[in-house]
């Protein structure tokens, strides 16, 4: 009989890079800073992310 090979599971095959989840974390520290500055509104956490994932993602380009 024919061995099948075992493929790793999902959480295993789509692990983040070393620094993609320091990145993730400090979008989401500048997400919820962005967040309390406009008067803690609700309903805008994507417009946050977005905003705050540029701010982070400019700063990483310009360290390199």
């Amino acid at each position: 009989m024919a061995e099948t090979k075992k493929s790793k599971p999902a959480a295993a095959r789509k692990r983040p890079k070393k620094d993609e989840g320091n990145i993730d974390e400090a979008i989401a520290r500048k997400a919820y800073e962005i967040f309390e500055e406009r008067g803690r509104e609700h309903g805008r956490d994507f417009e946050h992310w977005l905003e705050a994932e540029a701010i982070i993602m400019s700063g990483k380009n310009k360290s390199k």
